[in-house]
């Protein structure tokens, strides 16, 4: 099964890309909000746009650490039941679990994303505020981006599990967790 193991490590390599886009978008909001208390608290200078990208920046952390999470494990479940299972048993209930929960609701968000994207474009929505930002629809529209990205995390947790059923991989692996690359 060489094919899956190409495709589940090519659907691993998107995930981890998609982790990357979230360390540096939280970086950047660390120094985003360093300077907003320097700014702040030695200067008396508030910038509402800055205030603003703070909360845009974490969008951009959490929702593409999202597919990151899923491929790596990191996600929440009840690890007390899960932790105890045989391999097979964990990759049947992630097997199931991709594909009738990850991936369906997935592309659901990502489907009605798109016109509350599309809704703000076309009326050009911004920020209420003086001084706010401007083109809203650029954040909202990384709820669907975000999403499509969610769903090739939940059918690379698919693909794993086959793995896993198939005696290609185990759970334990380190190709899996958050210091292989998958």
């Amino acid at each position: 099964m060489g094919w899956l193991t190409t495709l589940d490590n090519g659907l691993g390599r998107i995930a981890h890309m998609c982790g990357w886009v979230a360390s540096l978008a939280f970086i950047l909001m660390l120094l985003n909000v360093f300077y907003d208390v320097v700014m702040r608290y030695a200067f008396n200078n508030v910038s509402i746009g800055m205030q603003e990208m703070e909360w845009h920046l974490y969008s951009v952390v959490f929702l593409m650490g999202i597919p990151y999470a899923l491929r790596t494990d990191g996600h929440v479940r009840v690890d007390v039941f899960y932790a105890s299972c045989r391999d097979t048993v964990k990759a049947w209930i992630n097997l199931v679990g991709a594909l009738i929960f990850v991936i369906p609701l997935a592309a659901f968000i990502a489907w009605l994303g798109i016109d509350f994207a599309m809704e703000s474009y076309s009326m050009n929505e911004r920020s209420g505020d003086p001084g706010g930002l401007t083109h809203r629809w650029i954040i909202k529209g990384l709820i669907s981006f975000s999403s499509f990205f969610t769903a090739i995390a939940g059918l690379g947790m698919a693909t794993f599990a086959l793995r896993v059923l198939v005696k290609d991989a185990a759970y334990d692996d380190n190709e899996n967790s958050a210091g292989g690359l998958a």
